[in-house]
């Protein structure tokens, strides 16, 4: 029978035809519905941008016609009511398209109320069309003023049109207003033919209803229309321009659509139940859906019972491949396996799981070499080990454990805090590798740490990302107690002898240790040998910096005193088990290696100056490229005193600056120099 897998692989199939089916079929209905829905739509808003334009051509009108009273009128007849009454009674038969015409001079005097063709009184203007005549004589500029609202049946709207001296400059207004109802606005003709599933609503800004399907809305607030007051109310509180274009919101239970007219800030709505419109879609779409569900279970079946057929060499292959499994347990017989013979991808899986027991053994086995050797390195190195990453001690070795007085399993998987005296001791040392790392990719120095009985031990640290450019995959760290020699610096003994930048010999000491050892070495080499040919007794490097003028004059001083710092600690690493380091003065260093033979001092110095040259320092965001050029002397039974060393060794520096820099150059004391310059030695 198939397996779980297989029987999961069924499932999906079958349930990837049904589920496609089922997306075919909603694609189909929602595209229809879609397309239905869009060609409402665009039917909808193009008939709420005809009437918008349509008013808007009536706006027009309007305004052209009260620009043709406006032109009538001449800055005497301001002077003289009664031409001014005769002109808009008798003389322009464009007065008569409207209400009311008022006429007012730039003082704000009002000249002429003519209602209904009736001379009226100036008391009688509404405070509104008061306002609108004073905008227009202090901007200028023709105004549509808003619904003037009353009754219904008095409700207008008032056009203003300066009147203009030769100048330019304001001379009066003259204004008319239209009746709602009238022709010129909005008469019940103008209308498009009534719908039952539909409302043509025009209203102002504010929301008042200026014409409605339904007459008895006309005056009322769009607030209280169903499907119109949630679109009205959001585009309110936007605080939107009005629009000429239509636009049209799909509303839970209604379609809306929206005209604007920008001059008299009115706005065409229709408004139209969504249920009404799409009802004759709905039915279609059931009856497609019902014929899809028979069509995806036709084909789910079939798929089940292919797949259940094609599967059994994949069952077999699982069956076997359990059998693999119980093989690796330490009791019991090892079972027989048998392979399905299938081809294909099934073949293939097959030589994979065989490779993969086979992988698996041989890695189980390296893996438990590795494990114990890492583990020997931990437990007998010389050196504490410590393997940290995101500030957790994730690997620890007995002698860093021994030096911090703690257990395994009180620093093993436990964060670094606990080896500081104080959360700022944490954090200072913390920034101090990240500096570190930055400018040098590495970490050499010394470290206070806090022993578990709180007594303070000193160690030299050096510290490397375990991926090299990669701080995330964790930091090797080597412990090597210096609490002693901590302890003797403390002295001001170790002051005299030592450079204070460096931490290494200064020149004194370098003078009194070498005048001792070569003392020592006179004392054992008898006087008959004095002018023999030795093999030697050690070796004496003259280490001279190249380019490091190049870091002081670029990045300052700060910098090159960092330098001479990471070139010191370099130096005394690599050889404090062999010899001993000192620096002689400015970028210049020297090296003594009792006991070493020419062939491991070569090879000793050779190894220092790859290490500067790998070096490379990054200072105010620029990286430096360094060298160093090496002098090697031997100490033979030709060099008595420390002067004829160090001009020795300095001639072999010198050497090796001339034939390019960055290399070694050896000096015998039997030598002359290229530039005739005599070798050392008895007189």
């Amino acid at each position: 029978m198939p397996g779980p897998l297989v029987l999961r692989l069924v499932l999906v199939a079958v349930l990837a035809v049904g589920l496609s089916g089922a997306v075919s079929a909603w694609l189909v209905t929602r595209a229809s519905g879609q397309e239905a829905m869009r060609r409402v739509v665009s039917q909808q808003t193009d008939e709420v941008e005809v009437v918008a334009r349509l008013l808007a051509s009536k706006i027009e009108q309007s305004q052209k016609v009260l620009r043709t009273v406006a032109a009538g009128i001449t800055p005497g007849m301001l002077e003289s009511p009664s031409a001014l009454e005769w002109l808009l009674q008798q003389g322009l038969p464009a007065v008569q398209f409207f209400d009311a015409i008022q006429v007012a001079r730039d003082n704000g005097e009002l000249r002429l109320n003519l209602r209904a063709g009736r001379l009226d009184k100036a008391s009688n203007l509404d405070p509104a069309e008061r306002d609108a005549l004073r905008r227009t004589l202090v901007d200028g500029k023709p105004l549509v003023s808003e619904l003037i609202a009353g009754r219904t049946s008095d409700a207008r709207v008032m056009f203003t049109m300066p009147l203009h001296r030769e100048d330019g400059t304001v001379l009066g207004v003259v204004a008319g207003a239209l009746r709602l109802q009238s022709q010129g606005l909005l008469p019940p003709s103008m209308t498009l033919p009534t719908r039952e599933d539909s409302r043509l609503i025009v209203f102002t800004r504010d929301g008042t209803i200026l014409a409605h399907s339904d007459p008895t809305r006309i005056m009322g607030k769009v607030g209280d229309e169903a499907g119109l007051a949630p679109v009205y109310e959001r585009w309110h509180a936007q605080a939107q321009p009005i629009s000429g274009r239509g636009t049209t919101h799909m509303e839970a239970e209604h379609i809306v659509s929206l005209a604007g007219m920008p001059l008299p800030q009115w706005i065409v709505a229709r408004v139209s139940p969504a249920q009404a419109l799409l009802a004759p879609l709905e039915g279609a779409q059931r009856e497609a859906w019902w014929i899809a569900a028979a069509s995806m279970a036709l084909c789910m079946l079939l798929a089940a019972v292919v797949m259940g057929w094609m599967a059994q060499p994949l069952a077999h292959l699982v069956h076997s491949a359990r059998k693999m499994l119980r093989r690796d347990t330490p009791a019991g017989a090892r079972p027989t396996i048998t392979w399905p013979g299938a081809g294909g991808e099934v073949g293939q899986l097959v030589k994979v799981f065989k490779g993969l027991a086979l992988q698996g053994s041989q890695e189980q086995y390296q893996r438990e070499t590795l494990r114990g050797q890492f583990q020997a390195v931990l437990d007998n190195a010389s050196v504490g080990i410590v393997i940290s990453r995101n500030g957790v001690l994730e690997v620890v070795g007995r002698q860093a454990c021994t030096m911090l007085g703690y257990s395994l399993a009180e620093l093993q998987g436990h964060p670094a805090r606990i080896l500081y005296a104080s959360d700022a001791d944490y954090q200072r040392i913390g920034e101090r590798v990240q500096a570190e790392f930055a400018a040098h990719g590495v970490f050499d120095g010394d470290v206070c740490f806090l022993r578990k009985d709180g007594s303070p031990v000193w160690a030299r640290v050096q510290g490397r990302a375990v991926q090299p450019d990669e701080m995330q995959g964790g930091t090797v760290w080597i412990l090597e107690d210096i609490t002693a020699a901590r302890e003797a610096q403390a002295q001001q003994a170790w002051e005299h002898a030592h450079d204070p930048l460096t931490q290494l010999y200064n020149r004194n000491a370098f003078d009194e240790r070498l005048g001792a050892l070569l003392a020592e070495r006179s004392g054992r080499t008898r006087p008959s040998d004095a002018g023999g040919d030795t093999a030697g007794d050690g070796v004496v490097l003259f280490l001279d910096l190249d380019h490091f003028t190049v870091v002081n004059d670029i990045a300052g001083h700060d910098a090159g005193d960092d330098v001479l710092r990471h070139v010191a600690r370099l130096l005394e690493s690599q050889v404090r088990q062999i010899g001993w380091a000192a620096r002689l003065g400015g970028d210049e260093f020297a090296v003594v290696l009792p006991g070493c033979a020419l062939a491991r001092g070569q090879a000793v110095a050779e190894q220092l100056r790859a290490s500067v040259q790998a070096w490379e320092p990054s200072y105010q965001g620029r990286s430096f490229t360094l060298g160093v050029s090496i002098g090697l002397v031997v100490l033979d039974a030709s060099l008595q005193d420390v002067p004829s060393v160090l001009y020795a060794a300095d001639m072999a520096c010198y050497d090796a600056k001339r034939a390019g820099r960055n290399r070694v150059e050896t000096r015998h004391a039997g030598q002359a120099t290229a530039s005739g310059r005599m070798a050392l030695g008895p007189a």
